[in-house]
């Protein structure tokens, strides 16, 4: 059965940021029951306590967790705290999980500077978002893994279902 690497959050696990979760998902519930699910929270597994200040990328340009894999941007707190090390840590550990499991298919949190597939926030604090994806994303991506976001299960699910990776 294939497995498929889903966001902590999402799950109903408190590891965001502000201790809370985003989670849980009808979908994601059913994933789990079938033992489909392999879950993580790269900024956690990197070793960020919960909860922690937000952190964003700066530069508001997009593709900023390719941006930080290249060493071009870094990520910092709304106090400037440079948080980098831990998203890279993080990252590399859910890649491990990825290649371990054979998984092909993510499930992410949206927007989030580590999980965000498609939007990011542009580093203001401000809640504005842009074009862009997190450091785990980024690395997930490059990697062949296709990742959504809890805004995509739908699209997942037919990923996941018909083997369109």
């Amino acid at each position: 059965m294939e497995k498929i690497l889903i966001s902590r959050c999402l799950l109903g696990h408190k590891v965001r940021y502000d201790g809370g979760a985003s989670g849980p998902f009808d979908q994601l519930a059913v994933w789990q029951a079938e033992g489909r699910v392999v879950a993580i929270c790269p900024e956690v597994a990197g070793g960020l306590p919960t909860p922690r200040p937000p952190a964003e990328i700066p530069g508001g340009q997009g593709g900023q967790g390719v941006e930080v894999w290249e060493g071009r941007a870094r990520v910092l707190t709304a106090e400037g705290e440079d948080v980098s090390a831990a998203f890279l840590d993080g990252a590399r550990q859910a890649l491990a999980l990825v290649q371990r499991h054979g998984i092909r298919i993510a499930v992410l949190k949206a927007h989030s500077p580590s999980c965000g597939n498609l939007l990011t926030y542009d580093g203001t604090f401000t809640g504005v978002k842009v074009s862009g994806e997190g450091v785990t994303a980024a690395l997930l991506k490059r990697h062949g893994v296709q990742v959504f976001s809890e805004l995509e299960l739908v699209q997942a699910a037919h990923a996941l279902n018909t083997g369109d990776y």
